[in-house]
């Protein structure tokens, strides 16, 4: 049972009709501060690559540092929301500083030049197909989360971005104690990261999702390599383990996969991070331990076979078009990147599935994890394909190459769009769900960092 102090907190939190975009969260913090200019501070803490101010709220003068960002992906929303709430409880309710017992530093939105092409779909209508034509993510070596240094073995990063200079400057300055890096996902359940377990803190953390209708998610980790602290608890990722556990499997990483992530980053100030990823559509699957009839190989080759294909649509479309696409293009470098990132992935899944332990069942929550990530990927990544040529026509780049490959790969997109509506068991959160589940995860972390000091 959760505590009675953060069940109260779960209800401070109001329904929530959309989400916010760049400007209206850069307007919630300077409303916060002007509200209690007594309490706060606000100030510049970096520029984006397109010129935007980066600003960073703080509250409170005394006391352990902890640090939230939100937006490290662009396309991730939930957190930009988590932030202001979280600012707008912590600058009303006294007792709840007390018993969180840090300073805290707020950015809501770290990436506002990439949110800004992901507006198209915050304002709804919130389904999966909106979503994905309106959908925008980074090229690895352009998000903010992946391109702090790395200096390990072979790997060696250092184009290092604005966005994330300014989150490393903050994080040299205040050291934190807690480190919040607000995520979200796109179906299934909530998972968290933790850069260290923290056992007192596991079930806690494993009860709020449920306590609010959602599914914890006890399929599929998003890499093999992850090592599993609790159901639906994983120890944060860093590029280091990623790249022992892809050469012992004779898989490295791609070429210019990125750099390294913000909790690596950290990390030598003995700083607890938290990472919440909650999903916009609920997949009550995705919390069933039970084994199906089909193998968790059969079911890897399929994922594997429905990578390939993705992969062979996007190499083709982008080989015929080829130099005449717009190289300035944002939907265009990430489009070739993630190209080249999940090219090798087939083999590589399909290599597992020869493993002795992968002819077990699957479980229900593997198989519509694995099944599910088929449909995000094709979504997401033909979409991003797709609104670069659309780009390309409207700015009037129609070359006979660009309206052929347009017209190809509109109509798979189609195809793919009513195969995952075909296998979709979803239903979309209340958006004042995701928040307080994930306002209310920072909450209680913050509050055991408190009590076990």
């Amino acid at each position: 049972m959760l505590p009675a102090w953060l069940e109260t907190e779960l209800q401070t939190v109001p329904e929530i009709a959309v989400f916010s975009t760049a400007d209206e969260l850069v307007a919630g913090l300077t409303h916060l501060h002007d509200l209690h200019p007594d309490l706060t501070s606000l100030r510049r803490i970096g520029t984006s690559r397109l010129g935007d101010p980066l600003l960073c709220l703080t509250i409170g003068s005394t006391g352990p540092d902890a640090l939230v960002f939100g937006l490290p992906h662009p396309n991730e929303p939930i957190g930009g929301l988590t932030a202001l709430h979280l600012a707008a409880r912590v600058c009303a309710d006294e007792t709840l500083r007390e018993r969180l017992g840090h300073r805290w530093h707020i950015v809501a939105c770290i990436d506002p030049d990439g949110l800004r092409l992901n507006e198209g779909w915050l304002k709804g209508p919130f389904t999966r197909e909106h979503y994905a034509r309106n959908f925008y993510r980074p090229a690895g070596d352009e998000q903010i989360e992946w391109t702090f240094p790395l200096d390990y073995k072979t790997a060696y990063f250092d184009q290092v971005l604005p966005e994330t200079t300014a989150l490393m400057r903050l994080i040299d300055q205040v050291r934190p104690r807690l480190m919040c890096s607000l995520h979200n996902t796109e179906v299934g359940g909530a998972y968290y990261y933790l850069s260290r377990p923290e056992p007192e803190l596991h079930g806690v953390l494993q009860e709020i999702p449920e306590r609010l209708g959602l599914s914890l998610d006890r399929g599929e980790p998003e890499s093999p390599s992850m090592e599993r602290f609790a159901d639906g608890i994983f120890r944060m990722p860093d590029i280091e383990t990623l790249y022992d556990y892809y050469v012992e499997h004779d898989d490295p990483l791609p070429e210019k996969f990125g750099g390294n992530s913000s909790h690596s980053y950290a990390r030598p100030y003995g700083t607890l991070t938290l990472l919440s990823e909650l999903p916009h559509w609920d997949d009550a699957r995705v919390s069933d331990a039970s084994p199906t009839t089909t193998t968790y190989a059969e079911v890897l080759r399929e994922q594997a076979a429905g990578f390939r294909e993705l992969v062979e649509w996007m190499e083709e479309i982008l080989a015929a078009t080829g130099d005449e696409l717009t190289a300035g293009s944002a939907y265009v470098r990430a489009s070739r990147y993630y190209a080249r990132v999940m090219a090798p992935s087939p083999d590589a899944i399909e290599k597992r599935a020869t493993d002795a332990g992968a002819q077990r069942p699957a479980t229900v929550a593997e198989l519509a994890s694995l099944r599910d990530s088929v449909h995000m990927f094709r979504l997401r990544y033909a979409g991003m394909l797709l609104r670069a040529l659309d780009g390309e026509v409207a700015i009037g780049n129609a070359t006979p190459a660009i309206r052929e490959a347009q017209r190809r790969l509109a109509a798979q997109y189609d195809a793919w769009l009513a195969e995952a509506a075909e296998g979709a068991s979803t239903v979309q959160i209340p958006i004042g769900s995701l928040v307080a589940s994930q306002y209310a995860a920072l909450a209680a972390t913050a509050e055991y960092l408190t009590r076990a000091h």
